[in-house]
């Protein structure tokens, strides 16, 4: 292959005035310009993007790990992240890592060997000593709480997010309450399992470890969920559901089953995706694209910052 000081040699120039030429700097005469263009043109000569990127110190790469591809919640953040990337001139680099550690640390060591310059992990697996071990290859961004840790972060309050939904739900005559979560070990989930028993415990109710059902992602989990409901002897009569699209599988499934909602079963779900507007969920709304943009800023920025992003609730027919 061609390279640059090829390019000089047939152009009879140095290779700093092809290096000039090549990207577009000045003080080069017009003679001279012409004649590297012509050596250019004549050996087809590549431009090594990965020589250029190691002398400028950038990628213009964002690393961006989300656990699944196709969820709805982390298509929104993505679609926030990657509108700034185009205004920004940057591409991204996504990383689907299943809740998989080894495909987290895959993201972590690209940082590491400054194939993309920052990473923003949308929900984490690591462990914090793991993250810890990269921050000092590269801006690191979570989509969680990480105050007083070395990364920046976009966040949702969840123990108060919850606590607004419970006490809504409360107010509303329902006692026995319920919620569906993705993960138990997550971050997110250990907020929202610290409010519902502070709720608990404020209102003087029983813990009812079976009115807590986790792995729920997809509108399928809202089918199981509906069945484990009608085997119960005393279920719940109102559920917290920590995805819309699990909500949905749920107001389907009842309507399937003559269950009435919100007479028998009242829903608060989260996010408030299009799903929810369709099907009339009363939900708590994040503005997932808006925290995309905020993660990529961050991501792009050397100082470490965190912003918590206010939600609200948006009431409609299934409480």
């Amino acid at each position: 292959m061609t390279n640059i000081r090829d390019i000089a040699k047939m152009a009879g120039v140095s290779v700093t005035t092809v290096s000039r030429v090549i990207n577009h700097e000045p003080y080069v005469s017009e003679e001279k310009r012409a004649a590297v263009w012509n050596a250019i043109e004549k050996s087809n000569y590549q431009k090594n993007i990965n020589a250029v990127h190691l002398s400028k110190g950038k990628t213009f790469l964002i690393g961006v790990a989300i656990p699944f591809s196709n969820h709805p919640y982390f298509g929104l953040l993505v679609e926030g992240i990657a509108a700034e990337a185009v205004k920004n001139n940057y591409k991204l680099v996504l990383f689907q890592t299943n809740y998989e550690k080894d495909r987290e640390l895959e993201s972590l060591d690209m940082l590491k060997h400054k194939q993309i310059d920052a990473l923003i992990i949308c929900s984490r697996i690591s462990e914090w000593n793991t993250i810890d071990d990269y921050v000092s290859y590269g801006p690191i961004v979570l989509g969680e709480d990480a105050r007083g840790k070395q990364v920046s972060s976009t966040f949702i309050n969840h123990y108060t997010s919850f606590s607004i939904a419970l006490e809504y739900l409360y107010n509303k005559g329902h006692k026995k309450i319920g919620y569906c979560i993705g993960r138990r070990s997550g971050t997110n989930s250990k907020q929202r399992e610290l409010a519902y028993r502070d709720f608990l415990v404020k209102y003087n109710e029983p813990f009812q470890p079976h009115y807590i059902f986790d792995e729920c992602f997809n509108f399928e989990d809202g089918e199981r969920v509906v069945q484990y409901l009608k085997n119960m002897s005393n279920p719940p009569s109102a559920l917290l559901v920590s995805s819309d699209q699990v909500a949905a599988g749920i107001v389907t499934c009842c309507k399937d089953q003559n269950i009435s909602i919100p007479n028998k079963l009242a829903l608060i779900g989260f996010d408030n995706q299009p799903i929810a507007k369709i099907m009339n969920i009363t939900t708590i709304e994040i503005p997932l694209v808006e925290v995309g943009r905020k993660l990529f800023l961050q991501a792009t920025h050397n100082n470490i910052s965190h912003e918590e992003i206010a939600v609200r609730l948006i009431e409609r027919l299934t409480v």
